[in-house]
């Protein structure tokens, strides 16, 4: 494992060099982290695994064809997991089999009882499970939580956000076609949706009670690449209303595709104040979001500067690695044993099921109360 003299090394499970969310993400920000060092990679085939080691910078004998044999590789501390969702838990399951940390890409698993085995599994192996809900180490969400928390905006009276999806609209191009089937796990609600509301909820507090509404308004789509038409089996229109736990009223509409006016916007309406973040998209883990305030007596909102504290990782880290690095930073500052990361597995089973409720809550047409799980 890593010492003090040593970085904490990772393997990444799922690398195609130049537009793997890996790619673009996990290795820029792992490079940019002095603490981290890449030191293997793993694909499902020997021509694969050679050239994800190649574009990373790794010896060839650093590129595994399994996971297993990634997970057993002594220069290996972190597994990183970064494929699709129904792949989750049996990559999970080998990563903690070895006895390595693990992050997880979200969705944990696909579904809750998934999320739930792989929580249970890391705790058992006394191993550190951390989710990749980046969204909530935003610099402009943190700083959020925290205006919150000290009472700038007073008491909070209600949440409204919107958000769209870029996919799940009237088009898919043919890497994302697994998007329109449910089974996948990867979905409107599960991915931009599940994001943008573990941030608010992260915020302001647990749902205690909901209502939903879900509906597929486009189920034929247009593949870009060829104009073939593919079955859109998973809902493009998510609308979500409740009652916080401290007693808010909140609401979140997200869509699929995009729209010509604001395709992020969420507003938090305080006793003393207003806050709003806003972005170019829907995903709230990728865009980066500006935030406006007014206090008191002021009339409109104004732009509100976000303090360097909540930037944790190098300036030199910037666009869709920035907000990944955040997650590691905390990682790294568990694994020193500074704090804990607020991001275990036992966040994704949480958020795993908010989103099953919110399914059961369209199914039904009724409101239903959230309980603390046990």
């Amino acid at each position: 494992m890593a010492t003090d003299t040593r970085p904490i090394g990772v393997g990444i499970i799922g690398f195609e060099p130049g537009r793997s969310w890996a790619a673009v993400a996990h290795v820029p920000a792992l490079k940019g982290l002095p603490e981290y060092q890449v030191t293997a990679v793993a694909t499902t085939r020997r021509e694969s695994a050679d050239a994800a080691a190649a574009a990373i910078g790794l010896r060839s004998d650093r590129g595994f064809t399994s996971a297993a044999e990634l997970a057993a590789c002594d220069d290996v501390d972190l597994v990183v997991v970064t494929v699709k969702v129904p792949h989750h838990l049996e990559l999970v399951r080998a990563a903690v089999a070895a006895g390595k940390h693990v992050y997880c890409e979200w969705p944990l698993g696909n579904g809750l009882a998934e999320a739930r085995e792989m929580a249970r599994l890391v705790g058992e192996a006394g191993v550190q499970g951390v989710i990749g809900l980046q969204a909530r180490c935003a610099p402009a969400v943190a700083y959020v939580r925290d205006l919150v928390a000290s009472g700038e905006i007073g008491e909070v009276l209600s949440s409204n956000m919107f958000g769209t999806g870029i996919q799940w609209g009237g088009w898919v191009d043919r890497p994302n076609t697994y998007l329109l089937d449910p089974a996948n796990g990867a979905t409107l609600m599960t991915i931009p949706f599940g994001h943008a509301v573990d941030a608010m909820c992260h915020c302001l507090g647990e749902f205690a009670s909901l209502s939903a509404l879900t509906a597929i308004r486009q189920p034929l789509v247009k593949q870009l690449e060829n104009g073939e038409i593919w079955q859109k089996r998973t809902p493009d229109q998510i609308v979500v209303t409740g009652t916080l736990q401290g007693g808010a009223i909140a609401n979140v509409h997200y869509r699929g595709g995009t729209s010509r006016g604001a395709n992020f916007a969420w507003e938090i309406n305080g006793t003393k104040g207003d806050l709003r973040l806003e972005a170019d998209g829907g995903h709230a883990q990728m865009f980066d979001l500006s935030l406006s305030a007014g206090f008191g007596r002021d009339r409109t909102l104004k732009p509100l500067e976000i303090p360097a504290q909540y930037r944790w990782v190098p300036e030199t880290i910037t666009g869709l690695a920035m907000n990944v690095a955040q997650v590691y930073r905390r990682l790294s500052d568990a694994l020193a044993g500074k704090q804990a990361t607020g991001m275990g597995f036992d966040v994704a089973v949480e958020r795993h099921r908010l989103l099953a409720v919110i399914e059961e809550a369209a199914a039904i047409g009724g409101v239903i109360g959230l309980e603390t799980e046990g």
